[in-house]
């Protein structure tokens, strides 16, 4: 037996598979949407480089992407999204004034 093996109380939904469930797409999707937040960090300046992600799937075979990341990649990502909020609620503010 594995010596890391965890096996106290396993969540079934957790390693249980389901015949006819796609996975390997699901798993694909998790794949893409790290690599499309990696370049997107990349472009805002945040250093990635100890960044780390794993790709997965739920049950019913739903991409899930867990990140590891340090507090200032996870700061600088925060920042980015609320910079990026607060432009979209100008230029919809912006909208509503020239109808």
């Amino acid at each position: 037996m594995d010596p890391n093996f965890d096996d106290e109380a396993p969540e079934p939904d957790g390693w249980m598979w389901v015949r006819g469930v796609d996975y390997v797409a699901g798993w694909r999707s998790a794949v893409d949407a790290a690599t499309e937040l990696k370049g997107a960090m990349d472009e805002a300046g945040i250093d990635t480089t100890q960044v780390m992600s794993t790709a997965s799937t739920t049950t019913d075979g739903s991409g899930v992407l867990r990140l590891s990341l340090p507090v200032q990649a996870a700061l600088a990502l925060a920042s980015a999204a609320r910079e990026e909020a607060l432009r979209w609620r100008k230029a919809g503010a912006e909208d509503s004034r020239s109808c």
